[in-house]
């Protein structure tokens, strides 16, 4: 290897350490009120660096939605990698069980949820488009399911995030429970 690729090795894993720390950082108090310092502590490098290696805050904030949607385009092929040659219908139920167990992990839940507070920054939503356009047409091309169902699909995975982010699973109430029934949430389903 030479010293050009063992830099770019370093920068590179470097990149993705910072990012995994970044990831709960961001979902504790979202892009406007996180400082750059704050993520670079948790990683245990400089502010300096960081910034040399994302550019800006807002470089570091895309690049941590980007690895989210990557991790959920991994969840999204692994469940459809457990109904293979299933029906549409039930290769998206495997997807959205994937999703659910992702989302039980609140950092990468309130990562989104930040995200979708700051869509008023271009960058921001631009990278959120870019993101759920990606998902959306890798839900229809895994499941081969119709616009419709795709839609619903979606639907449901943000219905994930309301009852995910309020424990609405643990509640209760008739309301509640119109909400969480049959809905798969922190990887077991809700009875309701």
């Amino acid at each position: 290897m030479s010293v050009t690729e063992a830099g770019r090795s370093t920068a590179e894993a470097r990149r993705a350490a910072i990012l995994r720390h970044a990831v709960p950082v961001f979902a504790r108090s979202g892009y406007h009120a996180t400082p750059v310092t704050e993520i670079a502590d948790a990683a245990g490098i400089s502010q300096a660096y960081v910034f040399r290696l994302f550019g800006s805050k807002l470089g570091l904030f895309t690049a941590t939605l980007d690895r989210c949607f990557g991790l959920i385009e991994q969840a999204l092929r692994e469940g459809a990698e457990k109904a293979p040659g299933a029906p549409a219908s039930q290769v998206l139920a495997a997807m959205g069980d994937s999703y659910a167990e992702l989302i039980a992990d609140r950092d990468l839940l309130m990562l989104q949820v930040h995200a979708q507070s700051a869509a008023d920054v271009p960058e921001v939503r631009e990278c959120m488009r870019r993101g759920y356009a990606s998902a959306v047409t890798l839900v229809h091309e895994l499941s081969g399911g119709t616009r419709e169902q795709v839609r619903y699909f979606m639907a449901m995975g943000l219905m994930c995030h309301l009852i995910t982010a309020l424990d609405l699973d643990g509640v209760d109430e008739p309301w509640a429970l119109t909400l969480t029934s049959g809905m798969t949430v922190h990887g077991r389903r809700a009875d309701g």
